[in-house]
C-alpha cells in the first residue's frame, strides 16, 4: 500500500514564529499541588502476551484514561474498576471534594478476558459516547453536565459491535430536522495475510447513528452507515468534520477504505487516493549552491500574459489564471526575492530562477511536501558525491573481512536500519467519495499531541518544526485553509525531544503553557514568554530582553505509574491508578 502523493502544504504564520526567542529560565516559583484519594481504582487494563506490537502499546498501553470536559470548565471524567464513571469539578482549589459518580456501566467489566480499557469521549454539551471495552457501544444523553450535579445519564443507543474497541473522536449535528451521532472506533486486528509485518493490522470503523422515531414516537437510535478503513499503523490523529462531511487521519502508514455497509469497497488504493504518480512530473528543478533553477512544463497555446508567478522569502506560486495551480507553497529554505526571475522559454516552458538567500546548504526539496516534481542532479555534483562515498562502498559483499573496518554489507542490515517506505501523512478524506482531496507529507514533522481548544471545532494538532511545536487548527469547510497555524511553543520540539521518560504532552486551550508528563512523578511546565519588572540584558547582543520564558517542575507524592493527563487554562490533572492531582498552573482573572 502507498502513501498518496502529497497536494498540499502546511502554511507556517511567520508572525506566530520568535526568532530571537533564547531559551526557558527555571523558576522555583512554588505550584500548589492538591492530592486526591480515590474510593476504587482507576480501570486500568494491562497489554495481554498476545498484544505485544508497537501499534498495541500505542494504541492501549499508552491510553490516556483521564478525560477532560471541553464544554465544561476544569471538569474531568474517568472510570475505576467498579465501572463507575466519575467526575471532578473543580470550582476552589481548597475546598475539593471527592470526585462523585455520574453513571455506572450496566456490566461487570472484571468477567471479560480479552477487554480493552473503556474509553469515554464528549460528544456535545449534552451527549457522550462510551465503551466499556467488551465491544458495545452506549450512546447517552446528559443534560447539561455543567448546570446540575445530579443530572442523569440516559442510555439512548446500545449496540454490541463485536470486537472490543476504543472511540477515538465523536461528534453530533442535526441535518434536514434528524439528529445525527458520528463516532470513531478504533480496533487492532489478526491479519492473517501479513506473513511480513507484525501480524496484525488496525482498523477504524466510522458509525453514523441517526434518529429513527417520529415525531409522537419516544427517541430511538440506529446505525445508518458504517465505513470501515484499513492501515498497518495505529493512526496519531483521526477525527471527523463538522457534520459528518469528511475524516482527518494523521499516521505513519496509510489508511484505505476497505468497506461500505458490510460490501468491499473494489477500488485499488491507487485508483481511490492518487492519479498524480501515474503521470509525468509538473516540473524539473536543479540546483547549485547559489541558486536553483525549476523548469515548468505549460499547456500548448499559453500566453505570457496567463502565466501567475508569486513569489516571497518562503513561499511561490505558479499557475495560469483561472486554473488550480502548478506549484504553490512553502519554500524549504529562504530565497532572495529580489534577484530571483522567471522567463518563458522558445519550447514554451517556464525558466524560474531563485537565488537562495545562504549559500552552501543544498535543499532537500522545492516546496515542502510537494512530490510532483523531479529533481536532476547535475553530473558534476554526482561525481563529487560519488567520490566522497567511495570508501564505503567495494565491488565485494565483503573483501576482507579480516580487516578492522569492512565495508557495509546490506544484508546484514537489521530491519530497524531501513528508512520506511512510507512517511507520515495528514490525509483529508471525503466521506462520500472515499478518496483524499487534501494530502501533506509530514516529513520530518514529528507530531506531539492534539487536544481541544474549541469544542465547536475539531480537536487541534501539534507538529515539531524545527525547534519548535506548532499548533494547528483544522477546519474541514475551508478548502483553502484546510489547516491554520494558530499557536507556537518556542523550542518544545526540542525540550520533549530530550524527555526519554516522557509518557504525556498536552497544552492549555488558551496557548499559555505546555506541559509534559513523566510516567512516573515529574511534571514539566512550560509557560509562554512574559513581560519581566526587573531589567535583564543579553550579555552576547547588549540588548534589553522585555519577555522571559519560565519553566516549572511539579514532583508528585506518588510512586503510582501515571495514567491519564489533562490541562485546562488553569490547572493540570494527573491521574495515577489510586490518586488525582490538581496543579495550579495559572490563576483566573
Amino acid at each position: 500500500m502507498k502513501m498518496a502523493a502529497s497536494n498540499y502544504s502546511l502554511k507556517v504564520n511567520k508572525l506566530l514564529l520568535d526568532p530571537k526567542f533564547e531559551s526557558y529560565r527555571l523558576s522555583l516559583d512554588p505550584l500548589p499541588i492538591y492530592n486526591i484519594e480515590l474510593d476504587a481504582a482507576v480501570a486500568e487494563v494491562k497489554l495481554r502476551d498476545d498484544q505485544y506490537t508497537l501499534d498495541h502499546m500505542r494504541a492501549f498501553g499508552m491510553y490516556n484514561y483521564l478525560h477532560c470536559d471541553p464544554w465544561y470548565e476544569d471538569s474531568v471524567y474517568y472510570i475505576d474498576q467498579l465501572g463507575s464513571i466519575l467526575n471532578l469539578t473543580v470550582t476552589l482549589d481548597t475546598a475539593l471534594g471527592k470526585p462523585r459518580e455520574v453513571f455506572r456501566l450496566p456490566s461487570e467489566l472484571n468477567t471479560y478476558e480479552n477487554r480493552l480499557c473503556a474509553s469515554l469521549h464528549f460528544t456535545s454539551s449534552t451527549w457522550v459516547a462510551l465503551s466499556d471495552g467488551t465491544g458495545k457501544l452506549y450512546l447517552m444523553r446528559t443534560s447539561k453536565r455543567g448546570e446540575s450535579a445530579h443530572g442523569k445519564w440516559e442510555i439512548l443507543f446500545n449496540q454490541d459491535l463485536g470486537e472490543p474497541f476504543i472511540i477515538i473522536n465523536s461528534l453530533c449535528y442535526v441535518n434536514c430536522g434528524s439528529h445525527s451521532i458520528e463516532v470513531l472506533l478504533l480496533r487492532i486486528k489478526k491479519d492473517e495475510l501479513d506473513v511480513k509485518g507484525s501480524g496484525f493490522c488496525v482498523s477504524i470503523e466510522w458509525l453514523t447513528i441517526t434518529n429513527i422515531s417520529g415525531q409522537d414516537e419516544e427517541k430511538k437510535y440506529a446505525i445508518s452507515k458504517r465505513r470501515v478503513l484499513q492501515g498497518k499503523s495505529v493512526p496519531h490523529y483521526a477525527a471527523i468534520e463538522p457534520e459528518g462531511g469528511g475524516l482527518m487521519i494523521a499516521s505513519d502508514k496509510p489508511f484505505r477504505f476497505t468497506q461500505v455497509d458490510g460490501k468491499q469497497v473494489e477500488e485499488t488504493f491507487e485508483e481511490t487516493m492518487d492519479v498524480d504518480e501515474k503521470r509525468d512530473p509538473i516540473y524539473y528543478w536543479q540546483q547549485t549552491a547559489e541558486d536553483i533553477t525549476i523548469t515548468v512544463r505549460l499547456p500548448e497555446g499559453t500566453t505570457k500574459e496567463a502565466i501567475e508567478f508569486k513569489l516571497s522569502m518562503d513561499s511561490m506560486h505558479v499557475g495560469l489564471r483561472g486554473y488550480a495551480p502548478l506549484l504553490e507553497g512553502q519554500l524549504y529554505a529562504l530565497v532572495d526575492t529580489e534577484a530571483s526571475a522567471w522567463i518563458m522559454k522558445e519550447d514554451k516552458s517556464l525558466e524560474i530562477t531563485l537565488l537562495k538567500k545562504n549559500d552552501g546548504p543544498m535543499w532537500r526539496e522545492l516546496v515542502m511536501g510537494n512530490q510532483r516534481g523531479e529533481f536532476i542532479m547535475d553530473p558534476a555534483q554526482a561525481d563529487m558525491i560519488n567520490e566522497g562515498l567511495r570508501h564505503l562502498t567495494s565491488e565485494d559483499l565483503n573483501a576482507n573481512p579480516e580487516q578492522s573496518k569492512p565495508p557495509c554489507n546490506a544484508q546484514e542490515l537489521e530491519e530497524c536500519d531501513i528508512f520506511p517506505e512510507d512517511s507520515s501523512s495528514l490525509t483529508r478524506l471525503d466521506g462520500s467519495t472515499l478518496k483524499a482531496t487534501h494530502v501533506v507529507n509530514l516529513g520530518s514533522h514529528q507530531y506531539l499531541f492534539s487536544v481541544v481548544v474549541n469544542p465547536a471545532e475539531m480537536p487541534c494538532f501539534c507538529l515539531r518544526h524545527d525547534v519548535d511545536a506548532l499548533l494547528w487548527q483544522p477546519h474541514g469547510n475551508q478548502q483553502d485553509n484546510m489547516w491554520e497555524h494558530i499557536a507556537t511553543f518556542n523550542a518544545l520540539g526540542y525540550v520533549q525531544a530530550s524527555k526519554r521518560d516522557k509518557k504525556f504532552s498536552t497544552c492549555s486551550p488558551n496557548y499559555s503553557y505546555a506541559a509534559l508528563c513523566e510516567c512516573l512523578r515529574r511534571v514539566f511546565i512550560y509557560r509562554q514568554p512574559s513581560p519581566v519588572s526587573t531589567v535583564l540584558y543579553n550579555r552576547k547582543e547588549g540588548r534589553q530582553v522585555g519577555q522571559v520564558a519560565k519553566q516549572q517542575v511539579a514532583s508528585l507524592e506518588s510512586n503510582d505509574t501515571v495514567l491519564g493527563f489533562r490541562a485546562t487554562n488553569e490547572r493540570l490533572f494527573v491521574l495515577t491508578s489510586k490518586n488525582l492531582f490538581v496543579i495550579k498552573v495559572n490563576t483566573g482573572n
